[in-house]
């Protein structure tokens, strides 16, 4: 039999049977991989969030909450919306595998279980996770505002500057779902994306507003949104034209007329508050000033001019 996962894999087996779970833990730790074990749907929800695993192995049949139900809460929280979750269950009709995709499962196993079978879908969705997180591994480094939602504005994943920008902008956020006017919109938007009206802008502190940009509409189940503040892009192509800095250095310099410091600008641009400072000094010398107060007042100076 092939490996299922890689020694560094977590596995969760969520299952109320003892036999279950010793038939899984005992097959899967033959492997190397750890195995979290969880009896309800309660336990396996605070295990999940407190040690993120790369797959879990669900029950669909449980006392108290089940694990369709589990599954939904799981999915609800952003940090864990990516785990594939593989249902196990003796239920084999079709509104019980439905209700099992439906409620974000990406697989579905019938009992009894037959592990060569299990294994090989396990290395499938292990695989595909890997692949979208790689994705969005990319999409982190490169500093992009990128966040994703489904049709209910359920936060499926976020990059953790889409993360610190809404945060800026809207200190209450939960960062479970979007905020209440992107949610409405969702609600009453439908049809090809060319057709759809714009997301609404949201008001923020002195004037500025925070702007959701619809890039893809590729199912229900993914909606793709760029974010920015108030004309952030246009701000910083001003910045190139006018001084012929990076469009890195004009983000910079764009944070640095806000009055934030470098530790700031680091968390707010995915940046060490090293290489902020490294940035400055390139920025010093192509706008001709000594120091982050002339900086500040060069920048605020050129946009108020355009």
């Amino acid at each position: 039999m092939a490996e299922p996962v890689n020694a560094r894999d977590i596995v969760l087996v969520v299952d109320d049977s003892p036999e279950t779970l010793g038939v899984l833990t005992e097959a899967l730790e033959q492997f190397g991989a750890t195995v979290l074990v969880a009896i309800e749907g309660a336990q396996a929800l605070d295990i999940a969030e407190r040690i993120t695993p790369d797959i879990v192995l669900m029950d669909a049949v449980m006392p108290g909450m089940d694990g369709f139900e589990t599954t939904r809460r799981l999915k609800r929280n952003a940090a864990l919306a990516h785990v594939p979750v593989i249902f196990m269950t003796g239920l084999s009709e079709t509104e019980n595998i439905v209700e099992g995709l439906e409620s974000g499962g990406v697989d579905y196993v019938t009992k009894p279980i037959v592990l060569d079978e299990l294994f090989a879908r396990i290395r499938v969705h292990l695989h595909n996770a890997r692949t979208a997180q790689s994705a969005r591994d990319a999409l982190d480094s490169a500093g992009r505002t990128l966040l994703a939602a489904n049709r209910d504005g359920e936060i499926l994943w976020c990059t953790p500057q889409a993360v610190k920008l809404i945060e800026e902008a809207l200190p209450d956020w939960s960062g479970a779902v979007l905020p209440e006017p992107l949610r409405t919109w969702l609600r009453v938007v439908n049809g090809p994306q060319s057709t759809m009206p714009a997301p609404p802008t949201l008001p923020i502190d002195s004037g500025r507003r925070l702007h959701f940009s619809l890039l893809s509409t590729t199912s229900d189940a993914e909606i793709l949104f760029r974010i920015a503040i108030d004309g952030a892009d246009a701000q910083v192509a001003i910045l190139r034209r006018l001084y012929a800095v990076t469009s890195r250095e004009a983000e910079v310099l764009l944070w640095v007329a806000q009055g934030k410091s470098n530790r700031d600008i680091g968390e707010i641009l995915g940046l060490s508050p090293r290489t902020v400072n490294k940035h400055l000094e390139q920025i010093y010398q192509k706008l001709g000033v000594e120091n982050r107060a002339s900086a500040a007042i060069a920048a605020v100076k050129a946009l108020d001019d355009h």
